[in-house]
C-alpha cells in the first residue's frame, strides 16, 4: 500500500480527516500540474543544461490561495524571466471554485423551480 491508501484507510471514518487528506493531496497535484505546464511551455525540465544561454529560465513561484470544496488550499505559481507563461490550472484572478454556482445550473436544468432552488442555497 502507498501513503495516500494508508491515510485514506486511517482517515476513512473521520469527515474532517479525510477533507484534510483530499485537500492536501488536491495541493500537490495542482502544484504539480502547474510545474508540468511550465515544462511544456518552456521546452526543457528544471536544471537542463540546454537552458543555460536561452536567456529564458525559471524564476521562482507566486503563492495564491484558492477556496475548494475540501477547504482553502495554496497553489504556488511558477513563472519564468520573460513572463510570457500564463498558466490554464487555475483561472486567473480566481480565489473560489465554482460548486455552488454549477450546483444550482444542474438543480434548474434538472426542472427545480427557482423558489426551491433559493430556498436550497439559504441553508447551504
Amino acid at each position: 500500500m502507498n501513503d495516500f491508501t494508508k491515510d485514506f484507510a486511517q482517515a476513512l471514518f473521520n469527515p474532517d480527516k479525510i477533507n484534510d487528506l483530499l485537500r492536501k493531496e488536491l495541493q500537490q497535484a495542482v502544484n504539480n500540474l502547474l510545474e508540468a505546464e511550465l515544462t511544456a511551455f518552456l521546452g526543457y525540465d528544471p536544471y537542463a543544461k540546454n537552458a543555460w544561454n536561452t536567456g529564458n529560465r525559471r524564476n521562482g513561484a507566486y503563492f495564491r490561495k484558492v477556496d475548494t470544496q475540501y477547504g482553502p488550499i495554496e497553489v504556488q505559481v511558477p513563472r519564468h524571466r520573460n513572463g510570457q507563461f500564463h498558466q490554464h490550472t487555475v483561472p486567473d484572478y480566481k480565489h473560489h471554485s465554482d460548486i455552488l454556482e454549477c450546483m444550482i445550473n444542474k438543480l434548474y436544468t434538472k426542472g427545480v423551480t427557482p423558489e426551491v432552488i433559493a430556498d436550497l442555497s439559504e441553508t447551504m
